[in-house]
């Protein structure tokens, strides 16, 4: 389920995939790169997440310079015929397996990107075929059931709910109480270092898809995530994550008209997540790491 939102690239000279299974960005898999910048080679990961600016790279990339980007299985440099309508620089097109490129700016910092479809309605129909939605790429419904289990279940057990993998969750600031979804993403503002942004995150449990408007680097705490309505910070300050002991935060989500205390891990690329304990008296997350 973490490739639900990940474009799958391939080298336009030899063919041959960029991906890399391994190597996770945005908790996706990524595309597989040799790079230079001036006079240093060395190994890229970008993230194959649309509208994402995440990459992990062995040498320095500092601000506006121009990288030279190379496929790891031929060593053609991978680069377009197009200039960047914002900065001019050199665009760098890769091949998609859904059907048609994807363009993004060799100029670090710089977000101009696009992609162009030979096919629109044949990408369309790959890309739902892919991500096994059956024509509902982007909302399910929330529903709720009771626990299955092979063994028999006591009196205590068969009184908790389930809510199960892929539900989609209706996430709530605990402050303001207004939504935190836009565009059927859970947004959320990030203050780090100085630097603003947002990071989007999957509404659907137990996917880990995530992308963000500024460079956020993977097994690093992400900073202050706060509420885009209101500004109020949504970090516990008592709790660690039990998975890495970084930072937590805090969301409130809906489990049919109740709302739960949903916690999260602020480490790039963990995946802890789990309720109160008092919600788990009442409520498991399928296949969650609880409290």
């Amino acid at each position: 389920m973490d490739e639900l939102f990940c474009l799958k690239a391939n080298c336009p000279v030899c063919g041959k995939s960029l991906m890399d299974y391994k190597v996770k960005v945005d908790n996706c898999p990524s595309y597989k790169l040799k790079i230079n910048v001036g006079e240093k080679e060395g190994a890229m990961n970008l993230s194959s997440v649309w509208e994402s600016y995440n990459y992990l790279c062995d040498i320095e990339t500092p601000e506006n310079s121009i990288v030279k980007i190379f496929c790891p299985h031929c060593n053609s440099e991978i680069v377009s015929v197009a200039k960047c309508e914002v900065c001019k620089a050199p665009m760098i097109q890769f091949d998609l397996d859904i059907g048609g490129k994807i363009d993004i700016c060799s100029r670090v910092g710089c977000k101009n990107h696009f992609v162009k479809f030979v096919d629109f309605t044949f990408a369309l129909k790959n890309l739902f075929d892919e991500s096994e939605l059956s024509g509902m790429p982007y909302y399910r419904k929330m529903t709720i059931s009771s626990k299955e289990s092979d063994t028999a279940l006591n009196d205590e057990d068969e009184k908790i709910e389930m809510i199960k993998s892929g539900t989609f969750l209706h996430a709530f600031c605990p402050h303001c109480k207004k939504t935190l979804i836009e565009n059927n993403m859970i947004k959320l503002k990030v203050v780090r270092d100085k630097k603003t942004g947002y990071i989007m995150l999957s509404p659907y449990l137990n996917v880990f898809t995530s992308k963000s408007t500024i460079y956020l680097q993977e097994g690093k705490e992400i900073g202050d995530l706060r509420c885009f309505h209101c500004d109020t910070s949504l970090m516990v300050k008592d709790k660690k994550c039990e998975e890495c002991g970084s930072e937590i935060f805090k969301i409130e989500i809906t489990a049919r008209t109740k709302l739960l205390d949903f916690c999260l891990c602020s480490k790039k690329g963990c995946r802890w997540h789990g309720l109160s304990k008092e919600d788990l008296n009442d409520i498991r997350l399928e296949d969650s790491m609880e409290w």
